[in-house]
């Protein structure tokens, strides 16, 4: 009277093989419920929704001590993953239904009291899994399926309901495999509602972020309100590469466990997340009681867009230093530690002062410059550091604003010099396990970013005027590597590097 089969839990971005074992032996005077191996609270209501699942669909708890070993014992079970498996089990240990073998199947589902399966968190990760594991087929609610179907090699069944589960596995047939749209058909792109077209002015800082977009490099955007930067930010993603399968399977991984993805199976487009500053530590980095990936895991291979920079809290930002040099973050917790993914661009905005008027030809800063400083340094050296451009974006003139026959470039126009630069990157780093600029690491730096005589005394003139630290100094000729991309030129050249240099904004005060 022993049933075994294999179910999966989330670990972090990562799904982990659960073998349930279900067995049934007399109860003696009272019958009783075990679950063991380290389940947390939603596991072990589990027997509740279970016993009435069962009833309301027709069949019977068996008189008898049950006990469910959720195996292996030293991985910690969360969330509602195993009612439909412990079901299965007790139905099978019973000889209520008689399967051949569970061998072939990685069963999931939580049951509603009615013995509806209800949808889960993480499910294209647990699909990477029976794939890994060669797996041949894997039940699943029917609104995760669209995710799942994403991964070749796995036969993906939706089930409504128990009943449906107990169909396909004593019957073998009933229930249709379920066909997904390809990825990169058309049928699942989403078009991109917003376009550098619209935006009138701000040649400059257009131009600064094409030259962000050809390298991914982060962008720090500074000028008084209303001056465009958010609407700037909002059309980053409209110049920058479509998403590769295997980037779209990464971040999906994390919208997925994150409980976002939707139904369109895998994203298509490159995330855009724009938190609030009053967002907290843990919604930023990930984590929680029930931990979960943070808005910097969500923006994976896409863009994290902070608006009023100054205003997140000054424990909140330097949490992302460690996470833009490595492409990760760890979360430590008492029970273990979690790693989420999270390399992204950082693109941020800010007024160059309280008032938001420093330097404004058309009002008047009220800012004494002890306001001043104190603003600017809500923000660490360290930080600024990180980004690698960082731009004025003065208000729009009144003729431009006015006029009703302006011309903007396209963002597609944009994006095809984007594409062409980035190509030349991944050339060029193909044997470095590098794709773009900003990914170039400091001892390959003399190798890639080689200076002429002319360069060098450029450069030697603008680490001593803006005292640049030596992280800036490489971030400068990243950006010069870039805008040489953008142009075709093998080597960079001294407009390159002044331009790259105009890029420093904040670096004079």
């Amino acid at each position: 009277m022993l049933a075994k089969m294999i179910s999966s839990c989330i670990d972090g971005v990562d799904a982990h093989r659960v073998d349930v074992e279900v067995a049934l032996r007399h109860a003696g005077v009272e019958a009783k419920w075990f679950t063991v191996g380290l389940p947390d609270i939603a596991v072990k209501e589990s027997q509740q929704r279970v016993r009435v699942a069962m009833g309301n669909c027709g069949y019977y708890i068996p008189n008898r001590t049950i006990t469910v070993n959720l195996g292996p014992g030293n991985l910690r079970k969360e969330g509602p993953y195993f009612d439909l498996p412990i079901a299965l089990g007790i139905l099978a240990a019973s000889g209520q239904i008689q399967v051949q073998k569970f061998e072939d199947c990685l069963i999931l589902g939580e049951l509603s009291l009615e013995g509806r399966v209800r949808p889960l968190h993480g499910i294209l990760a647990m699909a990477i899994l029976a794939r890994k594991l060669k797996i041949r087929d894997l039940l699943i609610p029917r609104e995760n399926a669209p995710e799942a179907s994403m991964i070749e090699g796995v036969n993906v069944y939706p089930m409504d309901t128990l009943m449906d589960a107990v169909t396909l596995l004593t019957n073998g047939n009933g229930i249709a495999k379920f066909i997904g749209v390809p990825f990169g058909s058309g049928k699942n792109t989403v078009k991109h509602a917003v376009d550098f077209a619209e935006v009138k002015g701000q040649y400059h800082a257009k131009r600064a972020l094409e030259v962000a977009a050809a390298g991914s490099h982060n962008v720090l955007m500074i000028g008084p309100p209303g001056s465009g930067k958010t609407l700037l930010a909002n059309r980053l993603p409209t110049i920058l590469p479509e998403l590769t399968l295997e980037e779209s399977i990464e971040s999906s991984k994390v919208h997925s466990i994150a409980g976002i993805l939707g139904e369109q199976g895998l994203l298509s487009v490159r995330p855009f997340r724009a938190p609030h500053h009053t967002i907290s530590y843990a919604g930023l980095a990930g984590g929680g009681s029930n931990p979960r990936p943070g808005e910097i895991s969500l923006a994976h291979n896409g863009v994290l867009f902070l608006d009023e920079l100054p205003e997140f809290g000054k424990s909140i930002l330097e949490v992302l230093r460690q996470p833009l040099e490595n492409g990760s973050i760890r979360i430590s917790r008492a029970s273990g530690s979690l790693e989420y993914p999270c390399r992204f661009m950082l693109v941020a905005a800010m007024n160059p002062c309280s008032c938001g008027y420093y330097g404004s030809t058309d009002q008047p800063c009220k800012c004494s410059s002890q306001q001043l400083q104190r603003y600017l340094t809500r923000i660490s050296g360290p930080l600024l550091d990180r980004f690698d451009i960082q731009i004025d974006v003065p208000p729009v003139k009144s003729q431009e604003l006015l006029s009703e026959n302006f011309e903007s470039e396209s963002s597609q126009s944009i994006r095809e010099r984007v594409l062409k630069a980035r190509e030349i990157q991944l050339t060029r780093y193909e044997r470095f396990r590098m794709f773009n600029n900003s990914q170039i690491s400091a001892k390959f730096i003399k190798q890639f970013c080689k200076l002429d005589s002319s360069c060098l005394q450029l450069m030697e003139k603008a680490v001593r005027k803006f005292h640049l630290s030596a992280r800036a100094y490489h971030r400068v000729l990243k950006v010069a590597r870039t805008i040489g991309d953008l142009e075709g030129a093998s080597e960079i050249q001294v407009s390159h590097l002044a331009e790259a240099i105009q890029y420093r904004s904040l670096d004079q005060f």
